[in-house]
């Protein structure tokens, strides 16, 4: 089976780079700095005119952690259906509760919500907060869910290698894994052949500068040094290493 690679962009502009570079499917988001949050209604609509991979849609109100209120939930569930009709492929969600299991009634609703379009629902890397993960993804197996973004909860999922291949041996002939955070093309071999998954999950981030980031006694920077003055976006380039890297394995 030929791994894909799907590419965490932030913009439509992100969407078309990662799609130069050999991408099988994209991510798209807002804030990445914040972990991803639901990315502009424009940015899809922009993306869908001149990308043909398929797009799943972040929906992600806030920073933070993924316990939702029924208030923030109604929001984005508006959100999530606003994005279907204009054509996402998918919408990538998750939501706990206080004590880190899966917050039924809302991964439920949304599950249902992307599959009555005919679209794909994947839980995110909320996954990796939840208390128990065999109990989590038995859950989102019985409820459907097609796929579910994990760093075998590490931070790094190249450190996670061991959950994230157990994960796949004992549940994925049900549920998609997705192995994603600090992939790059110098692990992604090793992430394949270790883990036995089939899909990877790298942002390929790379940096442009905006030298109106730090004022005479301000700052809007949100990156650590050297990057004070820069904002992130798809590297074409990377993408291309990364797809090249995975390119021979099966």
């Amino acid at each position: 089976m030929k791994p894909k690679i799907e590419i965490c962009c932030g913009s439509a502009q992100d969407c078309q780079a990662a799609q130069r570079g050999g991408a099988d499917r994209i991510e798209l988001n807002s804030a990445l700095a914040l972990g991803g949050l639901t990315p502009t209604l424009a940015n899809l609509i922009e993306a869908k005119k001149t990308v043909t991979l398929p797009i799943i849609t972040m929906v992600r109100s806030r920073g933070a952690g993924f316990c939702m209120t029924d208030a923030e939930f109604e929001i984005l569930f508006a959100d999530a259906e606003l994005l279907l009709k204009h054509g996402a492929d998918g919408l990538a969600f998750g939501a706990l509760n206080a004590d880190h299991t899966l917050n039924a009634a809302q991964t439920r609703a949304m599950i249902e919500l992307a599959h009555r379009y005919g679209r794909e629902f994947v839980f995110h890397r909320a996954f990796d907060c939840a208390a128990d993960f065999d109990t989590a993804i038995s859950q989102l197996i019985d409820w459907k869910a097609d796929r579910v973004l994990t760093s075998g909860g590490e931070a790094k999922a190249e450190h996670g290698i061991e959950t994230l291949a157990r994960l796949q041996r004992k549940y994925g002939g049900h549920i998609e894994i997705l192995a994603g955070s600090g992939v790059n093309a110098s692990n992604a071999r090793l992430l394949l052949e270790q883990t036995g998954v089939h899909q990877l999950h790298s942002s390929c981030k790379d940096w442009l500068t905006d030298p109106t980031t730090i004022g005479h006694h301000v700052t809007y920077a949100f990156a650590p040094a050297p990057h004070e003055l820069d904002y992130d976006v798809v590297s074409e380039q990377k993408v291309r290493e990364l797809t090249a890297a995975v390119g021979t394995c099966a």
